[in-house]
This record gives structure tokens, sequence and C-alpha cells, in this order.
């Protein structure tokens, strides 16, 4: 059910040009937006551990107001009481400002979502969205980026060298799953004809099967949902503040508020990413409504499904180990780009004529079965090697490699001439 409609001729809260109501109106939007985004993270978090200590046989929090819901209201004000402790060696300013520039961006991604239709408030067209710029995905690309150096400043500023490995591993995380899903978002982008977000959701809101998690062949969502769990350093991607080989990782020196507002722009951007894969492949607000009180079924049909992927980083939590950094980068690197590259040629050959596109669908098998081959004699050669070249021995190759030489571990190696 088509629930927007408006989304080509821009923002129609601006066709009567900015006076003071339009004014008022986007100050309305921005604080009601900031309100209902802190308490879904405080109701996020106690969903969160609800749901893990069930999975886990526990009770989980239950004693902070009903079933525990104030259980994350009482340990903020703990948080905030506590005392703030500076390091000695750290940078000052950028130490404070860290925290900052971790929490922004969640907000400002969550600005360009839709969550709902449009209504009417004194004669104005009002898209229920704090902003539709032209260039919608590509802003959520941007502050996605952004949103790593309120890690890796937190990192370096504190002086220490723990969080400083943390903040190195965020960056890396971030450049190797950044290209997988700017690479499907293209996907997006070619399919839509449009950079805004609504415009996204327009094209997808005629059948739920044209929804772009289906036109697309589900690729694309997989890719996208990955990498976007990997730049949210979210289990089994929480390399950057890994407890049992960096003691905490970036936030390792902090406390009080500004450990919780670590603790809030994680959760936060749980929320906000979620929002944003419903968005760009399940229909954002779209589905079937009704005649009574039609603008409140998009908003219900919005939350519905971002709860859903709510659940499912929950379930991915409390289910998944966390990955060695090794298997972080290879699956990065090795996996997701080749794939969503090879996706994007089809889909966009698909977009042409059918014939280009099985084609290229034709020609990626027969490379992946090349580079298949090729990566599988060339591990072959290294276990034969191996077999030759015990790890238990030191090899030493002089010159072109006309002399060999081999010596056990625990014998002192021989000084050799010429």
């Amino acid at each position: 059910m088509p629930v927007l409609g408006v989304a080509d001729l821009g923002d129609p809260l601006f066709a009567h040009g900015f006076g003071l109501a339009v004014f008022v109106v986007i100050l309305v939007k921005v604080l009601v937006a900031f309100a209902a985004l802190l308490v879904s993270v405080m109701l996020m978090i106690w969903f969160e551990r609800k749901v893990i200590s069930d999975m886990q046989n526990r009770i989980g929090p239950n004693r902070a107001g009903p079933f525990g819901l104030l259980q994350t209201l009482a340990d903020g004000t703990k948080l905030f009481f506590k005392e703030d402790l500076l390091p000695t060696r750290a940078d000052k300013f950028v130490f404070r400002l860290a925290p900052l520039l971790a929490l922004v961006p969640a907000f400002l991604m969550f600005a360009i979502v839709p969550v709902g239709g449009v209504v009417t408030i004194a004669n104005h067209v009002v898209e229920l969205q704090v902003a539709d710029p032209p260039i919608g995905i590509l802003f959520m690309l941007l502050v996605s980026s952004i949103g790593v150096y309120g890690t890796m400043l937190a990192g370096w500023a504190s002086g220490s060298k723990y969080p400083l490995l943390g903040s190195i591993r965020a960056s890396a995380q971030m450049i190797s799953y950044e290209a997988a899903m700017g690479l499907s978002v293209i996907v997006i982008i070619l399919q839509s004809h449009a950079l805004s977000t609504r415009a996204i959701v327009e094209s997808q809101a005629t059948h739920f099967w044209q929804w772009n998690v289906l036109r697309l062949g589900i690729v694309p969502f997989i890719i996208f949902f990955i990498a976007s769990t990997a730049e949210l350093n979210r289990p089994p991607f929480d390399l950057a503040e890994g407890e049992s080989e960096l003691g905490g990782g970036f936030h390792t020196e902090y406390s009080s508020i500004r450990f919780a507002l670590f603790f809030l722009a994680e959760f936060m951007n749980t929320i906000t990413m979620s929002a944003i894969v419903v968005t760009l492949f399940f229909g954002g607000p779209d589905g079937p409504g009704f005649h009574f009180v039609p603008w409140l079924w998009p908003i219900l049909w919005f939350l519905g499904k971002t709860a859903v992927f709510c659940y499912i980083q929950v379930w991915i939590r409390a289910s998944l180990p966390r990955m060695r950094y090794d298997q972080l980068m290879n699956l990065g690197w090795k996996q997701l780009i080749p794939l969503s590259l090879a996706w994007l040629l089809i889909v966009a050959a698909m977009m042409y004529s059918v014939a280009w596109g099985f084609g290229v669908i034709a020609g990626s098998v027969v490379a992946f079965i090349l580079i298949h081959q090729s990566v599988k004699v060339s591990a072959y050669r290294r276990r034969e090697a191996e077999k030759l070249l015990p790890r238990g021995r030191v090899t030493a190759i002089s010159g072109a490699g006309d002399t060999l030489y081999r010596q056990n571990q625990a014998v002192a190696p021989q000084e050799t001439k010429g």
C-alpha cells in the first residue's frame, strides 16, 4: 500500500516558503525524534538483557520498576553521579570530545529515516521524518563513516596502549566493511533510481514483492546486514572492545557519564541501523492499513519491522562467539567485497538486458572457479613445502638460493662466511 506519494516533489513542508510555522514544525520534529530515540535506547537495553537472560535460562533485570523496565534508568542515574576519571597522559580535550563524536552520528542517521507517511499540520503537509535530503542515502554512508572517529579518538586520547589497539582495530574494521556496505547500497540506488530515502521507500510501496530484499535477490540485504553489524562493533564483530585481550578496548579508561555515552551510542546505533535496514530493503513504513486513523498504521508497521531486526541483533549477540581478527579481515576483504561487486555487476547487466545478465552470471561463475582453483593449488603447494621444511627448523637461503642450511631451533645458529 503506497503510504507516501510525495517523494518526487521534495519536502512538501517548504512548498510555501520558509516561515515561523515551518521553523516550529522542524524544531518539534527534531525534539520528538530525539526523545523517541532516547526512550527507544532505554527500552532496547532492557529488551536485550531480558532476551539474553531468557536464552540463558536466567531471570534478568526484575527489581527496578515493573518487569525491570526502570533498570536502565537506574543504571544511567548511577553512572551520572559516579566520579569522572581523567588519565594523567590523556589529551584532555579530545578525551572529553570523543564520546560525543560517537553519539551524534547515530542520531543524524536516524534523522533521514521515514517512520510514517504524511500528516497535515496548520495547512502544511508534514512528512513523518526529520529531514529528507535529496542525497539521503549518501548522507547515511557519510555519517556511518564518521562514527568511527569517536572510537578512534577515544583510544588515541586515553594515552594507554590497550585503548589504542582497540581504536586501530575499529578503524581497520570500518574500512574493511564500508566498501561492501557501499556496493550493496549502490545496487539499491540502481534499482530505485533515487538517493532520497523516502523515494527509495516509495519505489517499494506497490506490493510487498517489490521490496528490495526480494527484487534484488536477498544477497545485497545479507551483505548490508553483516557489514552494518561489523560497523556497529556488535558481536561477533566486537573486536574493538575485546575484553579478553584488551581489557575493554577503546573505552577502558572511561568512567561515569562518558562511559555511559559510549554505551548509549552503541545501542542507539543498533536501533538506527535496524531502521535503515527496514527502510532500504523492507519497504519502511509500507504495509496494509485501514480507513480509521490512517496515519497511524505506517508508523506501527515501521516500528514492528524495526523491532524484528533489533531482536535479530540480540539473538546474534546471545548465540555467536567472537571471531578471530584474521577471520574478520578475511570475511570483509575476501568474501563480502568480491560478492557485493559481482552482484552489482549482475544487477546492472540484468537491468540493461536479460542476455547481458546471464552473460555476466556465467562470467562470474567462471571467474569464481578459476580463483577458487588457484587458491586451492596455492594451499596445496604450501602444505607440501611445509612437509619438506618443517616449522620446527630454521631455514636460511644464501644468495640466489644455491645454498640451503637447516638447523634445529635448540642448536645455536652457526656463523657462516661469505
